[in-house]
């Protein structure tokens, strides 16, 4: 078994300095598991490190999609596994670095065998009322209803969409199991700093992030014909700048939704990962000096053999 290091957390919990501070130290390279970037010419929001912010560090899975590319769980785990491959045969540690807690999963623990997405059907059941697609869902699928909630459209229109192309339960398709990634030892590392000092350098980057050109990034996204509709818009800080440049929001009020959502968001990422199984939890963040001794000190004895 190769070993394999995951390093997760909420967003600003310091991942990526804690990632190059074991590939330094380990012949290591970094795989992206962050649905932002992905998405090549977003940027400051997306909060990629510069080439020379890599220091010499290979990186992989970053800026391989056009913005409007639609990228699933499934391509990303798919993607993932054979960069993994790749990385063992050369004989270096590859880590994966990220916060989407559902790309890690896809990949780890594989998906459910569902068919892949029908566009025309997304759209025609995108036009019915949140209401109207549960009560569908419990018709077809009451147990699947239970679990999703009636407001969570994206989820309801998937869950549909499975069944009405396997015409049968999504329940079942997941009851037939999943392929998980083999070959590997891993090591689940987890970063949980103290909430209001996460909060709090939160607030700060995303400031720093309209500061820096955060909003005249967005333009100039805009002025390359790149569609306000496509996926990286959706995401915090991109979203409040986008409602800037349409005048929706001042600049002011910009900062606040996205210092606010962005506060959310590391909230749900912390319950989602509390979830993953056999994290190993360090209680700071990753640029510290403390936290990175701990982390090595545990990544040695792994890589090593020990317990």
């Amino acid at each position: 078994m190769h070993p394999l290091v995951a390093i997760l957390g909420p967003t600003g919990s310091g991942k990526s300095e804690l990632g190059l501070t074991v590939a330094a130290r380990f012949s290591g390279e970094i795989v992206n598991f962050d649905s932002i970037q992905v998405y090549r010419h977003f940027q400051i929001g997306a909060a990629k490190l510069t080439e020379a912010g890599r220091r010499g560090v290979p990186h992989h899975l970053i800026d391989i999609l056009e913005p409007d590319e639609v990228f699933t769980a499934g391509e990303f785990a798919r993607r993932a596994a054979e960069v993994l491959a790749r990385i063992r045969d050369r004989g270096r540690l590859p880590i994966l670095v990220g916060g989407t807690g559902f790309y890690l999963r896809a990949l780890l623990e594989g998906l459910f065998p569902g068919p892949t997405r029908d566009e025309d059907l997304r759209r025609r059941l995108a036009k019915r009322p949140p209401q109207r697609l549960h009560r569908l869902l419990s018709r077809l699928d009451p147990h699947a209803a239970r679990k999703i909630h009636p407001h969570d459209t994206p989820k309801m229109i998937r869950a549909l969409e499975v069944i009405l192309l396997a015409r049968r339960p999504i329940t079942e398709l997941y009851a037939e199991g999943r392929r998980s990634l083999e070959g590997f030892s891993i090591l689940k590392v987890g970063l949980l700093p103290d909430r209001e000092a996460l909060y709090d350098r939160l607030d700060r980057r995303t400031e720093a992030m309209f500061a820096s050109g955060l909003v005249e990034e967005v333009r100039e996204l805009l002025a390359r014909g790149i569609p306000s509709t496509v996926k990286p818009f959706e995401s915090h800080g991109y979203r409040q700048a986008l409602q800037n440049v349409r005048g929706e929001l001042n600049l002011r009020e910009a900062v606040f939704y996205a210092q606010r959502n962005t506060r959310h968001y590391a909230k749900r990422q912390i319950t989602w990962f509390r979830r993953e199984k056999d994290v190993e939890w360090f209680h700071g963040f990753g640029d510290e000096a403390a936290i990175q001794e701990q982390v090595l000190e545990r990544a040695a004895a792994f890589l090593g053999g020990s317990p």
